[in-house]
């Protein structure tokens, strides 16, 4: 399985893909990923399962775009 995820910390939000969820948000939580790192601790609000790699990738780079984070933040908001 692959996982689009989104983390919050604070006022401050992070949208990313793997394969291994438990693992990343272990990384971003102790400081691996120079991106999240300053706004640690992070907190796993939101994921999506996908069977296919590319299908994680293109839902991530869709939640990436301005239309993409207002979806997804109306996702979460319900």
């Amino acid at each position: 399985m692959f996982y689009v995820y989104l983390l919050q910390s604070g006022a401050h939000r992070y949208i990313g893909s793997t394969n291994d969820l438990r693992k990343r948000l272990a990384e971003h939580n102790s400081g691996q990923n120079q991106s999240t790192k300053a706004h640690m601790p992070w907190r796993l609000i939101y994921y999506e399962a996908h069977t296919a790699r590319g299908a994680a990738e293109r839902r991530e780079s869709y939640f990436k775009t301005s239309p993409g984070r207002r979806a997804l933040y109306k996702i979460v908001q319900s």
